[in-house]
């Protein structure tokens, strides 16, 4: 699913330069659900973007899907994205104007589907949340969960093959977060691949595998016991190289 081999990430200015990551190694296969912790500075959100076609990368191999994503311009990084990608964010980024229907409508809207495929996906979607019955509520109307719920909603409603969550439950309380969790691991257990960065070692270690960064590299790749809700789901562990 995702492949990353010797990869780097450099930012430069006119006087310095900084190596987010370096050498970079992972491995992710279809279907798995890998948490990425490390500390502050470490390179999990410079991954994280790279991983997401929303940063370029300075030297080594990226493959999505099986397919090298180096040298593609932005309109083939955003078609990728909207093809195989499906972000969430710690911040819920909800249109505070918008309905909870028309919060997910927007995304869908901009890769073009018609009304009534739209409105089935938006529907399919909520319904997957748990939230079906409130989608002619507004944000403000609901709890801290309800509206991640609300943001991982519009996440599946393109379908995405890859689901890269940054601190997902970042701005929830413990029972909230750990509502959150139960919710990803279901969607995982339904094929979808999930990459999510945390700081939260409780969530961390309830995934398939726990990938530590350090310095812009791969630390070590933890093995986890498999998800009790997906216990067919255990794919080998990547080695880093």
């Amino acid at each position: 699913m995702l492949k990353m081999t010797h990869l780097s990430k450099v930012y430069r200015t006119h006087l310095i330069e900084t190596h987010a990551l370096r050498d970079f190694h992972i491995e992710v296969k279809q279907g798995e659900f890998v948490t990425v912790t490390g500390p502050s500075g470490s390179g999990k959100t410079s991954f994280l973007n790279v991983a997401g076609l929303l940063e370029d990368f300075t030297d080594g191999e990226y493959l999505l899907d099986g397919g090298s994503v180096k040298g593609l311009d932005d309109n083939q990084r955003s078609r990728l994205r909207n093809e195989k990608l499906g972000f969430i964010f710690q911040g819920f980024n909800l249109i505070p104007d918008l309905n909870l229907f028309d919060n997910v409508d927007v995304p869908l809207r901009y890769r073009g589907y018609g009304k009534a495929e739209r409105k089935e996906r938006i529907e399919d979607a909520l319904a997957q949340v748990g939230l079906a019955s409130r989608q002619k509520h507004y944000p403000a109307e609901l709890s801290g969960g309800q509206q991640q719920r609300v943001a991982i909603a519009r996440a599946l409603a393109g379908s995405p093959k890859l689901l890269l969550a940054d601190e997902p439950t970042g701005n929830l309380d413990t029972q909230m977060a750990r509502g959150v969790m139960e919710l990803l691991e279901a969607i995982n257990a339904k094929g979808t691949t999930i990459l999510m960065v945390t700081h939260d070692p409780e969530l961390a270690v309830r995934a398939q595998r726990n990938v530590h960064i350090i310095d812009g590299q791969v630390s070590d790749l933890v093995r986890r016991t498999p998800s009790l809700v997906n216990p067919a789901n255990t794919p080998d562990v990547a080695q880093a190289a």
